[in-house]
């Protein structure tokens, strides 16, 4: 397999930002690229990261390529290992991007390409789409799974490991059956009930929106993922329903179960569900960013007085801290500092505690 000529077919968050990590990786390598945005197309160009702009999916720079990444949504992923089977060499590896693994297996087997495939899903992401949102260490640390099929050549799987592995994830390999159920319960439902939480909020607000207004801190944190592609997500829950009707029976018993114990005033019931899925919340590890978007901040208690903010700003800065966000919370039901700072990395936000700390703020630290 030829790791040196590597193609692409979608340039979006994941896309592109596998290419930009391939490419730092090695700048020798030669990459071409099909994207429906030209924009991106041109900006991939121009900064370096692609050499060449494919005109379609057919395009045959693609039959040159050892590698070929699928980085479309999962259903069109489907239509476009079709469109690319003609150009297709026999020694070019396909492999894809999505989040469920089933449907693209099938489609494989029913094209006669199950020895040419292996499914891939990078646990990475952010609820922020497109190129530009991109960043050539978005996999570092995070879960990269991989579902072979039985017929791909061992040294090819073995070279996409290697591959992998350069972008400084964590290889893991599973069947495609294994990865759309644990992906159902650990990503797809969570968005569904992110989705269904903000509608509930939207539909029960007054007139004066004062659960928008209010709705700060944890509620805000908890339900960021639905801000994610509604055309994505709509494609994922429809593929792989089974799995998420499946985990969504379960979460659905454990809602009535503690609507039960409420209306029923068993206090112990209610505190034996919160020590649970505290104890066992707590024992997940920390490192990498993870399947859902990773949020690095810290909450600072402060006096509301004139040039606060400002100061706490201006000692980060000359310690050379970007900040992301920062902003009062005003609801800190669920929060204990009155300011909340963003950052877009671990290290600038266990730095800037730190420096805070050493200033005499009190600062909590998110988990």
């Amino acid at each position: 397999m030829n790791t040196q000529t590597i193609g692409f077919i979608g340039l979006g968050l994941i896309g592109g930002s596998l290419a930009r990590s391939l490419k730092k990786d090695n700048p020798s390598r030669r990459i071409c690229a099909y994207t429906r945005s030209q924009d991106d197309a041109q900006a991939a160009l121009s900064g370096g990261v692609i050499d060449i702009i494919c005109s379609s999916e057919r395009d045959p720079a693609f039959s040159e390529c050892g590698i070929i990444f699928l980085c479309t949504p999962v259903t069109t992923n489907l239509h476009v290992m079709e469109s690319l089977k003609d150009v297709l060499s026999p020694d070019t590896l396909l492999t894809d991007v999505g989040s469920v693994k089933t449907g693209i297996h099938e489609q494989a087997e029913k094209l006669g390409l199950s020895r040419q495939f292996i499914g891939g899903h990078p646990m990475t992401g952010s609820e922020k789409s497109g190129f530009a949102s991109g960043s050539d260490h978005l996999f570092e640390n995070a879960y990269y799974i991989l579902t072979p099929t039985k017929e791909v050549p061992r040294e090819w799987l073995e070279e996409l490991l290697d591959v992998v592995l350069s972008l400084r994830a964590l290889p893991l390999i599973l069947t495609c059956a294994e990865h759309d159920y644990i992906t159902a319960a650990i990503s797809h439902l969570p968005h569904v009930i992110a989705s269904a939480l903000v509608n509930t909020v939207h539909n029960l607000d007054d007139s004066k929106k004062h659960m928008k207004i209010m709705a700060a801190g944890g509620f805000k944190d908890i339900t960021r993922i639905a801000s994610s592609s509604p055309e994505m997500w709509e494609q994922i829950c429809v593929d792989n329903h089974e799995n998420i009707a499946r985990v969504m029976d379960e979460f659905i018993s454990q809602m009535e179960a503690a609507r039960e114990n409420m209306c029923a005033g068993r206090g112990a019931c209610i505190n034996r569900m919160f020590a649970l899925s505290r104890d066992y919340r707590d024992s997940f590890p920390s490192y990498g960013p993870g399947m859902l978007p990773k949020s690095w901040a810290i909450y600072c208690d402060i006096i509301d007085e004139s040039g606060a903010i400002a100061t706490i700003a201006t000692l980060l800065a000359v310690s050379g801290i970007n900040i992301k966000n920062i902003g009062i919370v005003h609801n800190r039901e669920f929060e204990e500092g009155v300011l909340r700072i963003e950052f877009y990395e671990e290290e600038p936000a266990k730095k800037a505690a730190g420096i805070l700390r050493h200033h005499r703020y009190e600062v909590w630290e998110v988990k």
